[in-house]
């Protein structure tokens, strides 16, 4: 695996420290100023494409249960000078694991899952050491397995059977509940569970309980060594190790995808923004999940053993640094999703930029479409 390409796989989310304290009660605009909310967002994403040499971005705005803005702006491949559509795919890396959270969410419904469970009784053949964590542990990165993953890619040097005899040989990272500690280890062993329980195949399983019901006809697995029609190229703005000078900030490269398929249940998705715009809203208005405290435990953060809360829920990160209590995913230094909860507000912002980092303009984003409630 290449040295740009383990950053997929190794890159963590920015989330130092527990979810913010609860902000004052906020309310959504009136549809009369939506417009002039999408022009200052408009203005917002332009200029930031501009100062971080952004090539493509994708923006959908969602607003009590209804799409309010969906654009696309610049070039999703820059040799052959093809414009970014609506249409265009990115991958969204880590933010994967909400989706596969979200399936685990629809196992416990059906009751083929308990979060409480340990995984082993799902899974035959774990080492001794693995037995007794749970599916909650795993969900919210608190399994203290050793990682599949670490800084020369997968463990062992080889195929994805390679790592898996590998990790299981390998001592636990640490006491399971124990702290929080991201993990490419938990997620694979989640895809297997989902597969064990339900008889198909994870993506199979995704298919036929999230995109087809969401609608979400563009999506679809792999990285970069994959065909992938209508895809955005990925780029990065530094030499990627392979040259000493000064990294040119307008210069672009190539960054290849290297997500071997045993980890993408982590991070293996393929979308767009109106595709994961029509899913957060057929999960909150109840097509992916039956019940209420279903998606309240969703999004709920877990509870280490000392009874801290955890900064992952069930397979979303608690988003730090936000003004009001919001929900998601970040992944690939590329794109992210917010959802706001206790506001019926949700923001997605996907590039084709690594190190983009559209995370950090999502709550500004926010703004322009939330103002205090009369007191």
């Amino acid at each position: 695996m290449s040295s740009r390409a383990r950053l997929v796989l190794l890159l963590g989310l920015a989330l130092a420290g527990n979810a913010p304290s609860a902000a004052p009660a906020a309310t959504v605009q009136t549809s009369a100023t939506i417009a002039r909310a999408n022009d200052r967002t408009r203005t917002l994403l332009k200029a930031s494409m501009a100062e971080r040499h952004i090539p493509a971005l994708q923006v959908a705005v969602i607003v009590h249960g209804r799409i309010v803005m969906s654009e696309a702006y610049g070039v999703a491949d820059v040799e052959q000078h093809v414009a970014a559509t609506r249409q265009t795919l990115f991958p969204i890396n880590s933010a994967t694991k909400s989706f596969t959270g979200l399936a685990i969410m629809q196992l416990v419904e059906a009751g083929k899952v308990d979060l409480e469970s340990p995984v082993s009784r799902y899974l035959d053949g774990l080492p001794a050491a693995w037995r007794g964590v749970r599916i909650r542990h795993l969900l919210a990165h608190a399994s203290g397995l050793p990682n599949i993953v670490d800084e020369k890619g997968l463990v062992g040097g080889g195929s994805d059977a390679d790592a898996w005899a590998k990790v299981q040989t390998l001592p636990m990272d640490g006491k399971t509940g124990a702290a929080f500690a991201y993990n490419q280890t938990n997620y694979l062993l989640l895809g297997r569970v989902i597969e064990t329980v339900s008889g198909v195949s994870f993506v199979h399983f995704l298919t036929e309980h999230q995109f087809t019901p969401a609608n979400m006809a563009h999506a679809r697995f792999g990285d970069g060594y994959d065909i992938v029609p209508g895809r955005a190229d990925a780029y990065i703005r530094d030499h990627a190790g392979r040259s000493d000078a000064a990294p040119d900030p307008r210069a672009l490269y190539h960054w290849i995808d290297d997500i071997p398929v045993s980890t993408r249940a982590g991070a293996g998705l393929y979308t767009t923004a109106d595709d994961l715009a029509r899913w957060i809203i057929a999960l909150q208005d109840g097509r992916l999940l039956a019940m209420r405290a279903s998606i309240d435990r969703l999004w709920q953060p877990d509870r280490l053993n000392d009874g801290t809360a955890n900064i992952w829920a069930m397979g979303w990160p608690i988003l730090a640094g936000t003004k009001r209590r919001a929900v998601g995913g970040i992944g690939g230094g590329r794109a992210a999703f917010f959802v706001y909860p206790d506001d019926d507000l949700a923001v997605i912002v996907m590039t084709n930029l690594v190190g983009a980092n559209p995370q950090d303009l999502i709550d500004t984003i926010a703004d322009q479409y939330l103002r205090a409630a009369p007191r």
